[in-house]
């Protein structure tokens, strides 16, 4: 081995890389304990309504010390478990910042479950996501209704969506015309029902997309129902050619 110049060098670069990297590693721990650097700020951004301030600062005790050893994935884990938090980015800003930004939920509908009354518990923001919150009963009330299996959040408000612009030709007034209730059965079959209190039963996806049944509905309803002079409650669109209509018959 002495004798052979050319294992000598690679052994020397060796060791030389070795010690630097000895060096570095010292030297990123001493960085990572010294106060030399501290966080001397933690700003929040965002345009927050409902997230309570309150909630933010008490998750994000203990954000500060080294700018270096802050956890920045465990301040956005605390700060993601906050009420109303959809979703949480942090980052250093050089000198001594940490530099939060919130994104909160934005309520779309009410959620509840097909099994039972149609009650709701949480809430569905306008990405499709379910959320858990607490909301006044007036703002709730403004709310449509989502009701389906677990997990189908994202493609009722899809066809909320959809449906909601469909009806658009009816010319029903605003808070008539509005879906209150949109329905998903555990056998995917869709019912709408409007603020009106008229139900729209449009069955399942087949060779007739449901929103085609909904487009033939509203294409014929100025020449049929939208003559009526009664009161109407169910409409059943499941029919390729038609549709059935129940109508209200006198009280008492």
């Amino acid at each position: 081995m002495w004798d052979n110049p050319r294992l000598l060098h690679l052994s020397a670069n060796l060791l030389f890389a070795l010690a630097g990297l000895l060096l570095a590693t010292i030297a990123l721990q001493l960085l990572l304990r010294s106060p030399l650097v501290p966080v001397k700020e933690v700003v929040v951004r965002g345009e927050l309504q409902r997230v309570n301030p309150e909630e933010v600062t008490s998750a994000l005790e203990g954000a500060g010390g080294n700018f270096f050893a802050a956890d920045l994935g465990a301040v956005r884990g605390r700060l993601e478990r906050v009420g109303w938090v959809r979703r949480v980015e942090a980052r250093r800003v050089w000198p001594d910042r940490i530099e939060v930004r919130l994104e909160e939920h934005v309520p779309f509908a009410r959620w509840g479950q097909v099994a039972g009354d149609l009650k709701s518990n949480g809430f569905v923001n306008t990405f499709g996501e379910p959320f858990a919150a607490v909301l006044d009963a007036s703002a709730q009330a403004r709310l449509p209704l989502f009701v389906g299996p677990a997990g189908t959040e994202g493609e009722l408000a899809r066809r909320y969506r959809i449906f909601s612009e469909r009806l658009t030709p009816l010319g029903l007034a605003p808070e008539q015309g509005a879906i209150a209730a949109l329905v998903l059965t555990a056998r995917h079959a869709w019912q709408l029902r409007l603020a009106s209190g008229l139900t729209l039963e449009l069955g399942r996806d087949g060779a007739e997309r449901v929103e085609q049944r909904l487009a033939r509905f509203v294409a014929a309803y100025p020449e049929s129902l939208g003559r009526l002079g009664r009161q109407y409650e169910h409409v059943d669109l499941r029919y390729p050619n038609g549709f059935a209509l129940r109508i209200l018959g006198p009280k008492g």
